[in-house]
């Protein structure tokens, strides 16, 4: 039972929550899809990265201060020295250093590649936690060695994708046809993309490890959210002026430049960030991360509909390899986690 602002009892409704949650879910990988996508598609049109990233960050914490306005009002005041230098910190780690490398990874290969390094963060997290005795695997469980099972999985089907790709497999003609061409050109440099994207993972799962300490001294998600945003776009609008001063790589017009930059604050960020905080305080934190394979899925699907992605039998095998280690770490990781209650 629940009490609503009028002082009446209210009852649960565990059948709505039973679809609510996925339903929020399937958005939120939807709206990474389409972060992905769009992208991929300005970027190799010749849109500057840091420019992007920049824009994306200035949008993102215009979308983020409502929500933070209404949901932890005037929390902003307790943001101290010690909170500060964290944010800074998670800033350039977690932020503006794994993006920036994201999208240059993301201009040298494929969109349906480079979503699945997100899809191994969770993993890379998990690692870095035994490394740094923030987790312990318990062998006497069923759990511990599944979680191994999973790890090897996925990073056995992202191996399997880098160096095998087999017979492509020509399943439909892409709605973009002569985009093909240009796509091919744009994903040559396989290698430097993978380096630039397995390192973005490793960034982005430490930054997993950071915000744990952010939440400690600053424990309000909106306001520090919406600093990162604003200090990390500072960052990489610096590196951006130093590498090219160029104004034309600056500028915006009313094209699809500036739909990926909205659409990146308004769903990718603020969007995708607020369905997810509902989802861990109605289900919990395992469970935004189960449905992280469908966006493997959907950018596969869509990339190869709508770009003229190859899907090829090694890329095939491998996102499966990785979807199955994922939800295998995840199952093992929740059922760790009710023994621990």
């Amino acid at each position: 039972m629940d009490i609503d602002a009028a002082g009446t009892m209210q009852r649960k409704d565990p059948a709505a929550l039973r679809w609510k949650a996925p339903v929020a879910m399937v958005l939120v990988q939807l709206f990474q899809t389409g972060l992905v996508l769009l992208s991929k598609v300005v970027i190799g049109h010749g849109m500057f990265v840091f420019a992007l990233v920049t824009y994306r960050s200035a949008f993102g914490a215009a979308f983020l201060l409502p929500l933070a306005l209404i949901c932890e009002g005037g929390k902003w005041r307790e943001i101290d020295w010690r909170a500060s230098r964290w944010i800074i910190f998670n800033a350039f780690i977690g932020y503006a250093v794994p993006i920036n490398l994201y999208y240059n990874g993301l201009r040298d290969t494929t969109s349906s590649y480079a979503i699945v390094f997100l899809n191994i963060i969770p993993l890379i997290t998990f690692i870095l936690s035994l490394v740094f005795r923030l987790e312990r695997l318990k062998f006497a469980t069923v759990a511990g060695p599944l979680k191994i099972v999973g790890v090897l999985a996925s990073v056995g089907g992202t191996m399997l994708i880098t160096f095998y790709k087999g017979k492509a497999l020509h399943l439909w003609n892409s709605i973009l046809q002569h985009h093909k061409d240009e796509q091919t050109e744009v994903a040559s440099n396989h290698l430097r993309g993978t380096i630039l994207l397995a390192a973005s993972s490793f960034a982005y799962a430490c930054w997993y490890l950071i915000q744990s300490k952010v939440h400690k001294v600053y424990p309000y998600k909106y306001w520090s959210s919406m600093a990162t945003c604003l200090v990390g776009g500072f960052m990489t609008a610096l590196a951006g002026i130093v590498l090219r001063r160029d104004r034309d790589a600056w500028k915006l017009g009313w094209n699809l430049n500036l739909l990926t930059v909205v659409y990146s604050g308004a769903l990718a960020t603020a969007g995708k960030y607020s369905l997810n905080s509902w989802a861990v305080a109605k289900k919990g934190p395992a469970y935004p991360p189960m449905f992280s394979p469908l966006s493997v899925v959907f950018t596969v699907v869509l990339g190869s509909i709508l770009l003229g992605d190859s899907i090829t039998v090694g890329s095939l095998l491998g996102t499966t390899m990785v979807i199955a280690g994922l939800y295998v770490f995840l199952w093992a990781k929740s059922k760790d986690a009710a023994g621990n209650e």
